[in-house]
């Protein structure tokens, strides 16, 4: 059984605990709460510390990416994180990632890694560039239009959601997902830019470094090297702003086709408008449609019952 401590604000922990709402259990003294899903039990502390224990802790933690955590190798108080970058990084030729759809029931993750050198970044500035999730959706897919009239390389890769589901029920977490998605789009990339100079590799991170090196390992991969996570990576990394709005941009396109194809508009998120859509679905196509267009393993499937 592992067992993972991490730090969280409280305002993350009280976002955690309406999240875990539905897997509630009784919690132990100078706990804020106590949850058990199928990969661990969640215990949250009024100090902000948070124990993760279970079969498959890290399957939780990355749910909540801005936690410190505890079991992860220390560094001395002075010396840098070698997976943290030099901020002289986000100014020279480098390969940013990133990823849509992971929160969202309905529709695949896509991930989209590009590549950005010192010649094309007045060019992503004067195109405007910058985090998607401050940005409409209209706006994002308009972005990613310009980006590719404008030729940078890039690369992206869907994850459809019947072949979402069959990993899950193989035991694949999510993170473990996302990682190899990261990895192959990234070394697609590699090789559509041949020999061309970069200086690093940022993904925006969702796991620690040492979680997405094991997720990887597992499936015989090793990290690249120069490969960096930096936690809102889009704030810092034009490329990975970039990568953001292309794969943002496809994921709104596959909603619209999936929509058309299920019949009725598929709500994006995970909000009990989408449990009245699961439940609507199930009632016009039957139950098994959802395998085609949802991630079935969220909460979501069993919430839509009492609209049934």
């Amino acid at each position: 059984m592992g067992q993972i401590v991490c730090q969280f604000p409280l305002e993350t922990i009280r976002k955690m605990e309406r999240h875990y709402q539905d897997s509630l259990r009784s919690k132990p003294q100078g706990a804020i709460f106590s949850a058990q899903t199928p990969d661990a039990v969640i215990t949250a502390y009024k100090s902000g510390k948070v124990l993760f224990q279970g079969r498959h802790p890290e399957a939780e933690i990355e749910k909540w990416p801005q936690g410190e955590s505890k079991t992860t190798e220390k560094h001395e108080r002075n010396e840098p994180s070698p997976f943290t970058p030099k901020n002289s990084l986000y100014l020279s030729s480098h390969i940013g990632s990133d990823e849509a759809g992971t929160g969202d029931y309905f529709g695949p993750i896509t991930v989209s890694a590009v590549y950005m050198n010192e010649a094309n970044i007045n060019l992503l500035q004067e195109i405007g560039i910058k985090d998607s999730k401050t940005l409409s959706d209209d706006k994002i897919s308009q972005l990613a239009l310009k980006l590719m009239e404008e030729e940078i390389p890039y690369s992206l890769l869907v994850l459809p959601n019947e072949k979402y589901n069959r990993l899950q029920r193989q035991g694949w977490s999510q993170g473990k997902m996302k990682a190899m998605l990261h990895h192959h789009a990234i070394k697609k990339l590699k090789k559509k830019i041949g020999n061309q100079r970069y200086d690093g590799i940022v993904i925006d991170q969702f796991c620690t470094p040492q979680v997405f090196e094991r997720y990887i390992h597992s499936e015989g991969e090793r990290l690249l090297e120069h490969t960096y996570f930096v936690t809102k990576a889009e704030s810092y990394s034009l490329a990975v702003a970039a990568s953001s709005i292309i794969a943002r941009a496809k994921f709104v396109e596959e909603m619209e086709r999936l929509s058309k194809e299920v019949g009725i508009p598929l709500p994006k998120g995970a909000s009990e408008k989408v449990d009245r859509a699961i439940a609507e679905i199930i009632r016009n196509k039957g139950k098994e449609t959802l395998h085609y267009c949802g991630k079935i393993h969220f909460a979501n499937t069993e919430k839509a019952n009492k609209y049934l």
